[in-house]
């Protein structure tokens, strides 16, 4: 550490979103961050004077760690960096009330305590967030509810998408057994997982203060998901004598497409039931139990091109 050095200092215990961090400092000009003292001292933080309290993160000139020689060798060095840095004369600017809202900006004290900050924070995350259809639906229910015991293993997002890899597999061998409505099933199954993996993904994303990739893996997983449809699809509807191969492979490949295209230039709510790859995996599990699949793929595609034109366009912007 030299005097030419800026230190931001963190106080042991805080739980805080890095994305809330960053705009409270401007530039390399130090600052202390302060709150309303105001429910801040019952959660743990450090009073300042009458009327605030620090909020446990601070960026100071690194000659200011030399003062730390005057302290007793068993004080608190955030608390007297603190101090001293106040003393010097760096400002203390306060952190917006948005920014310490739900479970950001807490002080955890134990295990007990961190599990439940945990939970209150996937849910401040996830719960508002809808669209997506029966699969995201429930996708975040499984998040909201085993979230937490998943992040705490670190890999979460890693296993839950080796585990879409596990179940499609299995159901491109049971489709090659001629049990599609279990394949069927195993798809629908898949879905969840990756709707799931996108969400823990993006909580692990968010914590690290990682950007998102430009293909984010849960989208290649889905492009994965779609195959695996369409190929149950087609080892539900055998070639007929003398059919052409194209003729063959059209309806399943036009309801691929107009599933992913159709949702991305028609408005309205129904329209997610269009993108919906859990739904139509069920569906079509129902279907294959009865031995109909290709009718209900033509009905469904049939259903979507008249979708596609009855429904207003989305608006672009």
């Amino acid at each position: 550490m030299t005097a030419q050095d800026e230190l931001v200092v963190v106080n042991e215990g805080l739980f805080v979103d890095p994305a809330s961090v960053v705009p409270c400092f401007d530039g390399t000009t130090p600052a202390v961050l302060v709150q309303p003292v105001e429910g801040a001292l019952t959660e743990g933080f450090e009073r300042i004077d009458l009327n605030r309290a620090g909020a446990g993160v601070m960026q100071i000139p690194g000659r200011l760690v030399e003062n730390l020689h005057e302290l007793p060798s068993d004080c608190d060095v955030p608390s007297g960096l603190m101090r001293i840095a106040l003393q010097s004369g760096v400002a203390m600017r306060e952190i917006p009330a948005p920014a310490r809202t739900a479970a950001n900006w807490r002080m955890v004290h134990d295990d007990t305590e961190a599990h439940g900050v945990e939970i209150e924070w996937l849910r401040a995350r996830f719960s508002q967030v809808q669209g997506g259809g029966t699969g995201a639906a429930i996708a975040r229910h499984g998040v909201l509810t085993f979230g937490s015991s998943l992040l705490h293993a670190g890999n979460a997002s890693n296993v839950l998408s080796a585990a879409v890899l596990v179940a499609l597999s299995i159901s491109g061998g049971l489709a090659w057994f001629g049990a599609s409505l279990f394949g069927f099933l195993l798809v629908a199954l898949a879905g969840v997982l990756v709707e799931s993996s996108r969400l823990l993904r993006a909580a692990e994303r968010q914590s690290l203060g990682q950007l998102p990739p430009a293909i984010p893996r849960a989208d290649a997983l889905g492009w994965l998901v779609d195959l695996a449809l369409g190929g149950l699809m087609l080892a539900s509807v055998p070639r007929l004598f003398g059919e052409t191969l194209l003729s063959w492979l059209f309806p399943p490949v036009m309801l691929i497409l107009l599933m992913t295209l159709v949702p991305r230039v028609v408005a309205g709510g129904p329209v997610r039931l269009a993108g919906d790859r859990v739904l139509i995996a069920l569906v079509l599990a129902f279907a294959a139990a009865f031995g109909q699949v290709e009718p209900v793929v033509e009905i469904m595609a049939v259903a979507l091109v008249i979708a596609g034109m009855a429904l207003p366009l989305r608006r672009q912007g």
